[in-house]
C-alpha cells in the first residue's frame, strides 16, 4: 500500500529514542522528510544521523518554544504536513496525592499546553493547504487509569478531548487529528519501571492476553498509518495498541 507520505514534511517530538524514534524511522522509510526534536542535543544529533532525519533541540516543558522550533524546521524543510506529538510520560508514583504542585504544572505544560501551542500554529496552515495529519502518542491510561500514573491519568484525557473538538472543526479541510494509545511496549522506560527486560517479559506473560510486550515497531506502524493518505477518513479517534490488556469498550 502506498501511504502517500513521500516528500511530506513530518515533525516528531520526543524523537530521539523509544516510540518517537520508531515512528520517525518509519516515516523516513516511507519517504517523508523528517524532523525530530528532543531535549538532548547529543542524543538527537546521533539519532538523526542514524535514521536519516534532521535533529533539533526542543524542551516540551516550554510551550513558548514551539513557535521557534517550527520556524527552524520550516526554514530547513518546508511547511509541516505531519505532526506527531510524542512526549515522555511524567513521573510515576504510588501515592496519587504525593506529587508536588510543580510536577502537576509541568505535566500540564508538556502533555497539554505544548501540543496545543504547536496546533495553534500548524492547523491554520494545514487547513489552507487542504492536507494535514496530527497524531498524538497517548497512553492506555486514558481509558483505564493506571494506579501509579496519576499525572498521566489526569492530563492525557484532556488532549484527547481537545483533539476530538479540533477534528470536527478541521474535517472538511483534509486535516485529521488522532491518538494512538500504547499499552505495555518494550521501551527503555517500560523495562526500567519493571526493573529488567526479563521482569517486564515475565509480567507481560501473566497479565497481557497476547502473552508478550508490544514492540516499538508495532506501535509505530499504527501511528504511521494514521499519518498516511489512506487514513483520510479516520479522524477524532483513538487507536489502542495494547495486546488486548485494556477491558474498556470505549
Amino acid at each position: 500500500m502506498d501511504l502517500g507520505l513521500a516528500g511530506k514534511v513530518a515533525l516528531v517530538t520526543g524523537g530521539s529514542k523509544g516510540l518517537g524514534r520508531g515512528i520517525a524511522a518509519g516515516l523516513v522509510a516511507e519517504g517523508a522528510r523528517v524532523a525530530i526534536a528532543s531535549r538532548s542535543a547529543e542524543r538527537i544529533e546521533a539519532t538523526a544521523a542514524e535514521i536519516g532525519a534532521r535533529g533539533y533541540v526542543f524542551d516540551a516543558d516550554d510551550p513558548s518554544a514551539a513557535g521557534p522550533l517550527l520556524d527552524r524546521v520550516e526554514a530547513d524543510l518546508g511547511p509541516v504536513d505531519v505532526y506527531v506529538a510524542n512526549t515522555g510520560g511524567p513521573p510515576a508514583g504510588a501515592d496519587p496525592l504525593g506529587f508536588t504542585r510543580e510536577q502537576w504544572e509541568a505535566a500540564h505544560r508538556s502533555l497539554v499546553l505544548t501540543p496545543m501551542a504547536f496546533l495553534e500554529r500548524l492547523l491554520p496552515a494545514m487547513r489552507s493547504r487542504g492536507w494535514g495529519r496530527v497524531v498524538a502518542v497517548g497512553s492506555m491510561a486514558v481509558g483505564e487509569p493506571v494506579d501509579n500514573l496519576q499525572l498521566s491519568n489526569a492530563h492525557r484525557p484532556g488532549l484527547v478531548a481537545a483533539f476530538k473538538t479540533l477534528a470536527r472543526q478541521c474535517a472538511r479541510d483534509g486535516v485529521t487529528l488522532n491518538h494512538v494509545h500504547p499499552g505495555r511496549i518494550a521501551t527503555d522506560r517500560m523495562i526500567g519501571t519493571a526493573g529488567s527486560l526479563e521482569a517486564a517479559e515475565a509480567e507481560a506473560r501473566e497479565l497481557i492476553p497476547a502473552g508478550r510486550l508490544g514492540t516499538v515497531e508495532e506501535l509505530a506502524a499504527a501511528a504511521i498509518f494514521l499519518c498516511s493518505g489512506p487514513a483520510s477518513y479516520i479522524t477524532g479517534t483513538s487507536l489502542l495498541v495494547d495486546g488486548a490488556i485494556t477491558r474498556s469498550v470505549s
